[in-house]
């Protein structure tokens, strides 16, 4: 049965070979091309994949980017396509769906949402639910950083508080657009702000959402 981190991954996959390696991203400085490679690395070298979070990590993620980024792009949208190499704990379904929902859906964003003829997806009921789960669980670490209180709210009234504090801020949107907001797109998110003004403006200036 296809999951709907396979499902992601293969979206992203026809979407990389549609617009090419020159296409602009979401990610500040990233064409396509240094997206494909950050997803390969991500999962296929996992001895530099940990320079995104341990510092003394970063000179061999940086060199390790630059062997793919150097790659010929239809070979890096043939490895997204195709998956993790065969041990991989990538493979297993679980992991999978575990570890990638959440990457391939926003990386997927990165993409379309660059794009100036982009319009939004509609999601299914039950991978909104996938999208939320995963949010509710991560949604304090999201936001260690945020300059105000923070809270994140579905239309139906579900929430996560992302951060306790005054003034408080509450974002409304579809789990799929909080996930985005929370992950430091968000211009790009779909959302309405409540709260005080100034605080408004303090959380869409800041850059602390996001890992």
């Amino acid at each position: 049965m296809s999951t709907f981190a396979k499902r992601e991954r293969l979206l992203l996959a026809d979407l990389l070979e549609t617009v090419g390696p020159d296409a602009e991203t979401l990610c500040e400085g990233w064409r396509t091309r240094d997206l494909a490679a950050h997803v390969i690395v991500r999962e296929r070298r996992p001895d530099a994949a940990g320079g995104t979070l341990i510092k003394q990590l970063a000179p061999r993620l940086e060199k390790v980017m630059a062997e793919y980024t150097a790659k010929p792009y239809e070979e890096l949208v043939q490895l997204i396509r195709t998956g993790p190499p065969r041990f991989s704990p990538f493979q297993l379904k679980q992991v999978d769906e575990a570890a990638n929902i959440v990457e391939f859906y926003v990386h997927t964003e990165d993409v379309r949402r660059a794009q100036p003829d982009w319009s939004p997806r509609e999601l299914d009921s039950v991978f909104q639910d996938a999208l939320w789960s995963r949010l509710e669980r991560t949604a304090r670490l999201l936001g260690r950083g945020v300059p105000t209180g923070l809270v994140l709210r579905r239309p139906d009234g579900q929430t996560a508080v992302v951060r306790r504090g005054a003034p408080v801020v509450t974002v409304t949107g579809e789990p799929s657009e909080l996930l985005l907001f929370a992950l430091g797109r968000q211009n790009a998110a779909k959302v309405e702000l409540d709260g005080d003004a100034d605080a408004i403006d303090r959380l869409h200036e800041s850059r602390q959402l996001g890992i």
